[in-house]
C-alpha cells in the first residue's frame, strides 16, 4: 500500500547517498581516480575532524556566519520597507522601478572592488556586499508579493470600513508574506554563493578563503571539507527558513 511506497522511497534516498559514497571511496582506492585531486570521503572525515578538534573549522565557519548574518540583517530591513512601499505607491515604482532595472542585473560580486574602495579591505566591505546581494531578491519579491494580493481582499475590507493602516496589516502583509519568505530564501542562497566568492579573493578567514588557500597549497582534504560546510550551511539555513516560515504563516499549505 501506500505506507510501503512511502518507507521503499524513504529508505532509497538513505541508500542513494551511502551507495554514492561507497563507489568514491572505492574508486580513489582502486586508483580509478587521481588522488591527488580527489580525496576519498575517509580521508576527508578524517581532515574535518582534525580540523574540528584544532578549532581552525570553527575560526572559519564563524567568520563566514557572522558576515552573511551581519550583511543579510543590514539589507533584509530596507528592502522589505522598499518593497512594501513601491507595492503600495505608483510614484515610489516609478522612480525605484528603472533604478532596479540599471542595478540588478550586474553580478554582485563585481562591486566588491569598488566597495573595498569605499569600506576598506576589512569585515566592512565583505559585510556590505552580502548586505546589497540580500537586497535585490527580497525588494523585487516584496513588490511582486504585495501586486498579487486578490484584488477582492482590498474591496471587500475597504467596504467594511476599514482604514489604510488596517487593511494593510491584515490583507496586504500577510498576503505578501509568502512570496516575502521565496525572496528572503533566495537572498540567502546567493548570500552564501557571494561571501564565498569574496573571501576567495579578499579574506584571511572564512570558508572561501579555507578552500582558495587550500586549494593553492593542494590540501585537497581541507578544500573537501569547505565544500563539505558550504553544502551544509545551505541545507541548515533552508530547513531553519522553512521552520520559520511555517510559524509565521500558518495559514499557508506545506
Amino acid at each position: 500500500g501506500a505506507g510501503r511506497m512511502k518507507g521503499r522511497e524513504r529508505l532509497l534516498s538513505i541508500l542513494s547517498p551511502l551507495v554514492l559514497l561507497a563507489a568514491w571511496e572505492l574508486s580513489v582506492r582502486a586508483g580509478l581516480v587521481d588522488r591527488r585531486f580527489i580525496a576519498a570521503p575517509s580521508i576527508i572525515l578524517i581532515a574535518l575532524w582534525d580540523m574540528l578538534a584544532s578549532g581552525e573549522l570553527a575560526r572559519h565557519v564563524g567568520a563566514s556566519l557572522w558576515r552573511i548574518v551581519a550583511g543579510f540583517t543590514i539589507g533584509v530591513v530596507p528592502a522589505v520597507l522598499l518593497g512594501l512601499w513601491m507595492g503600495l505607491s505608483r510614484p515610489v515604482r516609478a522612480v525605484v522601478d528603472p533604478l532596479i532595472a540599471a542595478v540588478y542585473p550586474i553580478p554582485k560580486i563585481a562591486i566588491l572592488p569598488l566597495l573595498m574602495v569605499f569600506f576598506g579591505i576589512g569585515e566592512a566591505s565583505k559585510i556590505a556586499v552580502v548586505a546589497i546581494s540580500a537586497f535585490f531578491p527580497i525588494l523585487i519579491n516584496t513588490y511582486t508579493g504585495v501586486a498579487t494580493v486578490d484584488r477582492i481582499y482590498l474591496d471587500v475590507a475597504q467596504s467594511f470600513g476599514a482604514s489604510r493602516a488596517l487593511v494593510f496589516r491584515r490583507v496586504v502583509f500577510p498576503g505578501a508574506l509568502p512570496v516575502i519568505f521565496a525572496g528572503i530564501r533566495l537572498a540567502l542562497g546567493v548570500c552564501l554563493i557571494v561571501i564565498v566568492s569574496a573571501e576567495f579573493v579578499a579574506a584571511r578567514s572564512g570558508i572561501g578563503f579555507l578552500i582558495w588557500s587550500s586549494w593553492e597549497i593542494l590540501l585537497i582534504d581541507k578544500m573537501f571539507v569547505g565544500l563539505l560546510v558550504i553544502a551544509a550551511i545551505g541545507t541548515l539555513m533552508n530547513i531553519l527558513l522553512k521552520e520559520i516560515q511555517r510559524r509565521a504563516i500558518p495559514w499557508q499549505p506545506e
